[in-house]
């Protein structure tokens, strides 16, 4: 089997220890005789599985008791209508727009109620994050909503907003369990599972309960209540089972790599090389200002088009695959979430510097 190193930002690269584990419970989980693909979600043996990637991940972030854990389905953009449509008691909400998916967000909001936007970085392509030490926050405002890793752009907010006091909600997508990160900090997070956790079609949610209401907006759907799910354990409808139970695992594997802060040790030390390297080169630039890069997903240019389709066939073809940028930005792009091994970020630096001296 050829060996890559897969860069794609969503769906992404998994642990392949917990492909291989997956692989091997395929046709049957623990002796059941069945796989967890055709398990009914009302079994104990399932209920097991979601009950432990609960308590995985609680302890993995450290997440407080009066918050709850909810594994639902329709991506982060099912939440960018579901966190209004429960939160926006007041009808106002303020906005932080920093990528395509906050600007998506704002404007599921502006259908429920006052959505505004209170920073920035559009001016310059999203490649920077705004100031928001000082913030014009509604005092009326429900809450503040950012996109905290902005996957398109590689940019990260290394400084949470000051919501001056009002309820801060975030989209941690693309950066979720990465790090270490104080919980009671957000009244909500929503993460989906594509880029840095597990399969798609889970989102993970984490809410503070006192926000689990029942006086939502009056036409809100009874499957976009964070109540119903809340009420059910996640199981008020047949849940994304199999994606629950390869999250499971990842939890596992980063519990026994030991924790959020080893992780963040690697994570650092993988970006520095990509990093380090784009700065020295001749060749390739990266686009984010320093100080906003994210170290999930690192964004760079040739300046040539051209040389940049040139440079993404070569690599693909030397096993570094899906490192085209997105679509509406070009250029280039290298996801190194939790299960890219540092090995296939030092390959890369590699194969770029060699690209470089032949171009």
């Amino acid at each position: 089997m050829k060996e890559v190193y897969n860069f794609s930002a969503g769906p992404a690269v998994l642990p392949k220890e917990v492909l291989k584990e997956a692989a091997d419970e395929m046709l049957s989980y623990e002796n059941s005789g069945i796989s967890v693909m055709e398990m009914s979600h009302r079994s104990k043996t399932f209920n097991k599985i979601i009950t432990e990637a609960k308590e995985d991940l609680t302890e993995l972030l450290n997440i407080p008791s009066n918050y709850k854990v909810l594994f639902l389905q329709g991506g982060a953009h099912q939440q960018f209508a579901m966190v209004p449509l429960n939160l926006m008691k007041n009808k106002k909400a303020d906005y932080i727009l920093t990528g395509q998916w906050a600007k998506k967000a704002y404007k599921e909001a502006l259908i429920y109620g006052d959505a505004k936007v209170v920073a920035s970085s559009e001016d310059k392509t999203f490649s920077y994050i705004p100031d928001c030490s000082n913030l014009d926050i509604a005092k009326d405002a429900d809450y503040v909503h950012i996109c905290e890793n902005n996957t398109i752009y590689g940019t990260k907010f290394h400084t949470l907003p000051n919501t001056k006091g009002k309820d801060l909600v975030a989209d941690l997508s693309s950066c979720i369990l990465s790090e270490p990160i104080d919980v009671s900090k957000y009244a909500l997070i929503y993460a989906g599972a594509q880029k840095n956790v597990g399969p798609a079609g889970v989102v993970i949610v984490i809410i503070r309960e006192d926000l689990i209401r029942e006086d939502v907006y009056e036409k809100t759907p009874t499957m976009l209540k964070y109540k119903t799910h809340a009420d059910n354990d996640s199981l008020y409808n047949t849940p994304p089972t199999y994606g629950i139970y390869i999250c499971g695992k990842v939890f596992k594997w980063l519990k026994a790599k030991g924790g959020l802060g080893k992780i963040q040790e690697l994570n650092k030390k993988k970006a520095a090389i990509l990093y380090d390297f784009l700065d020295e080169s001749k060749l390739f630039k990266p686009t984010v200002r320093k100080e906003d890069r994210s170290y999930m997903n690192v964004c760079f240019v040739s300046g040539d088009a051209e040389l940049d389709a040139k440079f993404i066939a070569e690599a693909a073809s030397a096993g570094f695959v899906e490192l085209k940028g997105h679509r509406s930005v070009g250029g280039m792009r290298a996801s190194i979430y939790n299960a890219m091994p540092i090995e296939g970020v030092e390959k890369l630096v590699e194969f770029m510097r060699d690209f470089e001296s032949r171009n």
